[in-house]
């Protein structure tokens, strides 16, 4: 029998539909997460565009964000469907927001005459106005007014938006993240601005450095919640408003956006992170600025993105983001950090292994063609002389190279032999994720260890082969700490290993 609602109840499912338009409202800014780049050109050998370019397909990377709205970038994209986001830089920014007219002239040029050749998504009003030319910022919205109004005269409207990247820096008490607020002394730009975002379907852009927050935190953050490393749960950051846990700041900056949006009351646009990243090389005092910390922070962020995790105020709602940067940039301007950002040197050689398996096809060729699997440095000698032999053993790699007198038996120490074997099976295995691991004693590294005519792994070298024969014809004079060769007390150890790879 079919049953009308009281009042109350109409409310109720009033209020359940306002819920639930605004998370599809939010959940429809795009339709899956993605993990684009930015394109610095501060580099004293710029590559050709064409060059840039071929990066790009090389490393199957589908969105870029330009720092300006350069003809031969935008011309070597035409055709080859890469997603574009191009950029009004600031010193164009005041006579934009104070002529119609001169925006009008801007996408003639700069959209207009590239689109639909590129695939132009979005158009950035300025970058970090706030910060870098607060002077400019009353003018903010009516540039992104001009702008838009220029799109819609051009039919152009629907097919790319219009915003402008914020530093998180002006979000204030950002945790716990329930109590975020923006700056106030900016509200009257914020307000207007987020219901221009809100009114077009665009999403607030918002630049995260975990690495600055971690280096201004005074030893409050730790690392490890900076660079998502897993958490236990006692250190795990617990917003007391809302009982929701943070394992990382990215999340909690992300979500500290929406709470300070909310506060203003808009709470149907979503977050686009336009640049987050942590730099390779930093000076003496930014200890931290290191090739591991950067490809923990980038590979993490990108598969935390790409798993479509979400947030913890919005789990499952895509966070896309924009990695800082392509190409490390060395006449930037300021520390050496400030130059150190990239993925890539200018000749578009890594400048360290992202550890990306299973995480989607970005990235996916050149990098980790060049990972090797190698024993991690200080690892135990008698673990490494077990996980050796289990290489050598159930592992099946055909390590007759470290025989004495074959190219690999010098130098004859466990590191070394354990350098070959671990390398070996990573490749045999198709450097498939837990393949570099060896109960904790291997890491994954982009430096080659091939040394003299022992050529390893992935440089062209020996490939790695199943084992036809058995442990015994493997036994050895190795004379490292622990030894006992491949057989005999080596043997006792493979047994222990495997167990203890069972077991954990």
């Amino acid at each position: 029998m079919l049953k009308f609602c009281d009042f109350r109840g109409f409310q109720s499912m009033k209020l359940l539909m306002m819920v639930l338009l605004s998370i599809f409202l939010l959940v429809s800014g795009d339709e899956d997460a993605f993990i684009g780049v930015n394109i610095g050109t501060d580099l004293s050998d710029m590559p050709h565009p064409t060059q840039v370019v071929a990066l790009l397909k090389s490393q199957q990377i589908r969105h870029v964000r330009l720092y300006d709205a350069d003809r031969g970038m935008l011309t070597a994209l035409a055709s080859t469907g890469i997603k574009v986001v191009v950029t009004i830089p600031n010193d164009q920014l005041l006579g934009i927001g104070q002529s119609n007219s001169t925006a009008a002239h801007w996408v003639s040029q700069n959209i207009v005459a590239h689109y639909p050749a590129t695939n132009i998504t979005t158009i950035c009003v300025g970058s970090e106005v706030f910060n870098n030319l607060p002077n400019v910022a009353p003018v903010l919205v009516t540039a992104l007014k001009f702008i838009h109004g220029a799109l819609v005269a051009s039919n152009l409207d629907r097919q790319i938006k219009v915003s402008t990247p914020i530093a998180s820096t002006i979000i204030l008490d950002s945790f716990p993240p329930s109590q975020a607020f923006f700056n106030h002394s900016w509200s009257p730009v914020m307000a207007p601005l987020l219901k221009f975002l809100q009114s077009t379907g665009s999403s607030l852009m918002l630049n995260i450095y975990p690495y600055y927050d971690y280096m201004n935190s005074n030893g409050v953050i730790p690392l490890d919640y900076a660079l998502f490393k897993p958490l236990p749960a006692n250190k795990e950051a617990v917003d007391a408003n809302t009982l929701l846990h943070y394992t990382n700041v990215f999340d909690a900056m992300v979500d500290a956006a929406y709470y300070a949006m909310a506060s203003l009351n808009v709470t149907n646009v979503p977050v686009l992170v336009t640049e987050s990243g942590w730099p390779s090389k930093g000076d003496p005092n930014e200890p931290d600025a290191t090739s591991d910390n950067a490809n923990t922070y980038n590979s993490n962020l990108i598969k935390h993105v790409l798993n479509q995790t979400g947030t913890p105020k919005h789990p499952g709602i895509p966070v896309s983001t924009y990695i800082y940067e392509l190409y490390n940039e060395d006449i930037k301007e300021g520390s050496v950090s400030e130059k150190n950002w990239g993925l890539f040197d200018a000749n578009g050689k890594p400048i360290y292994t992202l550890q990306l398996t299973n995480s989607g096809p970005t990235f996916a060729n050149n990098t980790g063609n060049l990972s090797h699997c190698v024993a991690m440095e200080g690892a135990d000698k008698k673990m490494l002389q077990a996980a050796l032999d289990w290489a050598c053993g159930p592992g099946k790699v055909n390590c007759s190279a470290l025989l004495q007198g074959q190219p690999c038996y010098e130098p004859d120490n466990v590191v070394s032999h354990a350098n070959f074997a671990f390398d070996a099976y990573y490749h045999m295995m198709g450097r498939g994720e837990g393949t570099c691991d060896f109960n904790g004693v291997a890491t994954l590294t982009s430096t080659d260890p091939s040394h003299g005519s022992c050529q390893l792994f992935g440089n062209g070298g020996m490939n790695g082969t199943f084992l036809n024969s058995t442990i015994a014809d493997f036994n050895s004079t190795s004379s490292a700490a622990g030894g006992g060769g491949y057989g005999g007390a080596g043997v006792l150890m493979k047994v222990v290993f495997v167990l203890a790879v069972v077991f954990l």
